[in-house]
């Protein structure tokens, strides 16, 4: 880990949360992005003129209201990509002891948090700034800690000793999304039309990256982004968000607030949904807008097949008058394209997709 450390530990290494700290009146140069993909904050964006996905999870226990519950699910993922739910059954007690355990992280000394830094994606622990700090042509307001989580007793001694509360903390709030992932890949695996056990045994032994997110107070939040344009590799990410700032791409291609609701966790559809799917449900884009006087944190817990399983359009939805849309890929094939290449410039799912699609 020395070695990679010493890779990106250039003068110039400066994270966004130490950046606020120093006081800087405005955005470096490096952080300002071009006047296209600039967003467009002010009191008249926001999500009043659209109806954004609302579900109740735990309607999905009740096999009378189930059908509904899966109607509503099939209607969110073909029309946005993206839905939030209420009622998911992790207690607000595991939810909040995750966030207090990543803000305690996040409020170390920066000597501290260095000892996990690296460019290097294939590393299982890594802390970090922007998305790729040492190649980003625009770097991004966002520090960040990521690390494998399943199965849970393989990873958690390489997480974070300090806070001493980290490791348990995460660990509860890790196994609870990793039970609740299970029970939206059934209702969406059913709401396509497959067998509710579809991906069962993938699930079970694949692969859940956490990503706690940071994006400080930001002095110019009309030049600078947390996160860029993109699309998750996983099946799916289920979001914790402690205010709003998560902005997704509706169909007609304007970005979209999603709302803060308190309680509430969000599901977002990835490249392995997609593929899958064979194109009837999209990965959903989405960015993330930073704020001039608040912090803001996120849980991003990514589920995905094993590191290197293929995923492939499913059988049952491909047929002569609906061919494969898409090649197989897998994590690890995500993992080498974003080491390689520019995020912004070209999607990883639009390097599966199948020319003739």
């Amino acid at each position: 880990m020395e070695d990679t450390n010493k890779s990106v530990l250039g003068d110039y290494f400066t994270s966004a949360m130490g950046l606020t700290e120093s006081g800087v009146p405005r955005v470096p140069t490096r952080y300002i992005l071009p006047p296209s993909q600039r967003p467009m904050l002010g009191p008249s964006i926001g999500s009043a003129t659209i109806d954004l996905p609302v579900i109740d999870l735990s309607l999905l226990h009740d096999p009378l209201l189930r059908p509904r519950v899966i109607h509503e699910i099939e209607t969110a993922c073909k029309g946005f990509g993206f839905f939030q739910i209420t009622n998911h059954g992790i207690p607000s007690s595991v939810v909040n002891d995750a966030l207090d355990a990543a803000t305690r992280f996040f409020d170390l000394p920066a000597e501290e948090k260095m000892l996990l830094v690296s460019d290097n994606f294939h590393e299982p622990v890594r802390y970090g700034t922007s998305i790729n700090h040492s190649t980003d042509r625009v770097h991004y307001w966002r520090d960040f800690i990521k690390h494998y989580s399943h199965p849970l007793s393989k990873w958690i001694d390489l997480w974070p000793s300090n806070p001493t509360c980290y490791k348990e903390k995460v660990g509860r709030y890790a196994e609870a999304t990793h039970v609740l992932h299970k029970q939206l890949i059934e209702a969406i695996s059913e709401s396509l039309g497959l067998e509710k056990n579809y991906l069962q045994e993938e699930i079970e032994e694949g692969s859940q990256v956490m990503a706690m997110n940071c994006y400080p107070a930001c002095p110019e939040p009309e030049i600078a982004l947390g996160m860029p344009p993109h699309s998750d590799f996983s099946s799916l990410t289920i979001l914790l968000q402690s205010s709003q700032g998560l902005q997704i791409m509706d169909c007609d291609n304007n970005w979209v607030c999603v709302p803060y609701i308190e309680g509430a966790l969000i599901v977002q559809l990835g490249d392995q949904v997609e593929v899958m799917s064979n194109g009837i449900y999209k990965s959903v884009v989405h960015r993330v807008t930073v704020n001039k006087d608040l912090k803001r944190l996120s849980f991003a817990s990514l589920h995905s097949l094993p590191m290197h399983m293929k995923i492939s359009p499913a059988t049952k939805l491909v047929d002569e008058n609906k061919p494969a849309a898409y090649g197989e890929f897998s994590f690890n094939d995500f993992l080498d394209y974003i080491s390689r290449n520019d995020i912004t410039q070209q999607r990883f799912i639009d390097t599966v997709k199948k020319k003739n699609s």
